[in-house]
């Protein structure tokens, strides 16, 4: 079964995905990012060329030729998947694929908007025996709060 995180009161969600996709990598990890339009990907590629800094976490588009040889993919459409590792989900409702997921990954900042989004989701995958971990990343610094 999918293991769940839920990072919530994230400040800056791209950055605090950077994060994620770096400990990911240091542990031979593979990440898809689904992202909800062309606009975040743009976003969070910026955000992948420069963060750690003076590094560089390889990415690209799952079109890309070279998607099946990346360790982070990076999509709206959600088709053609190459790998089943960890999902990372920046849409408003939750991805349609996720259960062929290892790990799915919520982050969740701090607008109102995106947290009751955010709730939806929680009780969504809650509601079908999924066990979620919720890291608060403002009170915290991440630790499991429920």
């Amino acid at each position: 079964m999918t293991r769940i995180d839920f990072y919530f009161n994230v400040e800056d969600k791209f950055r605090r995905i950077a994060e994620l996709a770096q400990h990911a990598l240091s542990r031979q990890r593979r990440l898809f990012i689904y992202t909800p339009d062309a606009q975040a990907a743009a976003r969070l590629e910026s955000v992948l060329w420069s963060h750690p800094p003076a590094a560089f976490l390889p990415h690209c588009h799952n079109n890309h030729p070279l998607s099946a040889e990346t360790p982070i993919i990076m999509d709206s459409q959600g088709e053609n998947l190459p790998h089943d590792d960890v999902l990372i989900n920046l849409s408003d409702t939750h991805p349609p694929f996720f259960s062929r997921f290892k790990g799915l990954i919520e982050v969740v900042g701090q607008e109102e908007n995106d947290r009751s989004q955010a709730r939806a989701r929680y009780r969504f995958y809650r509601d079908r025996g999924y066990e979620i971990k919720s890291h608060d990343m403002e009170n915290n610094n991440g630790q499991r709060s429920r």
